[in-house]
């Protein structure tokens, strides 16, 4: 189980984060490709009860041509100045066995979606640049995750980022407020 502490940064030019990480010294550390299926039950138990998410995520790192994939359950626990969520993971041998598992238990997909993530690490400061298919997601942000407050006031600085582009909503919550079907 992992605690994890994030904000979004929306409102972003990909080249331009990409150039400023570099430029302080931020070490990539991977480009993956990602397909994200989300899957709940048709009552959406683990949306509506768990303030959660399932998950499988298989990515392919294009840097080093490895591929995973990882089932995950991700529930948020707060929403203040960073979004705080749960996360309880575990490493797929093989995902198509367990979306066969969770249909015989009505557990079904709910949206599936791609995307490239360009990950950098700045001492204990991750960053995460995601581009989204345009069905999922339209437009790039910024993740950033840290492990204090103090480390996302670092990273908003070190970077000269727009504080009124940083948010905490959910990648649902970003996509209602375009107009798309909450995930």
């Amino acid at each position: 189980m992992i605690k994890e502490l994030e904000v979004k940064v929306l409102n972003i030019e990909k080249q331009e984060i990409e150039d400023k990480l570099r430029a302080v010294g931020a070490e990539l550390v991977s480009k993956e490709y990602q397909i994200n299926t989300i899957y709940d039950d048709d009552t959406r138990f683990i949306k509506n009860k768990l303030n959660g998410y399932l998950r499988i995520r298989e990515t392919k790192n294009l840097i080093t041509n490895e591929s995973k994939a990882i089932f995950t359950l991700k529930r948020n626990t707060a929403n203040g100045k960073l979004r705080e969520n749960i996360e309880t993971e575990t490493i797929i041998k093989d995902d198509k066995a367990l979306a066969l598992i969770l249909h015989h238990i009505n557990i079904i997909p709910r949206h599936k979606g791609t995307k490239e993530r360009i990950s950098y690490k700045y001492e204990n400061i991750r960053f995460d640049i995601d581009t989204w298919d345009k069905d999922t997601y339209p437009y790039p942000y910024l993740e950033i995750e840290v492990n204090c407050e103090s480390d996302l006031e670092k990273a908003i600085n070190l970077l000269k980022l727009n504080r009124n582009d940083v948010t905490t909503k959910s990648l649902g919550q970003l996509r209602m407020e375009e107009g798309l079907q909450d995930l």
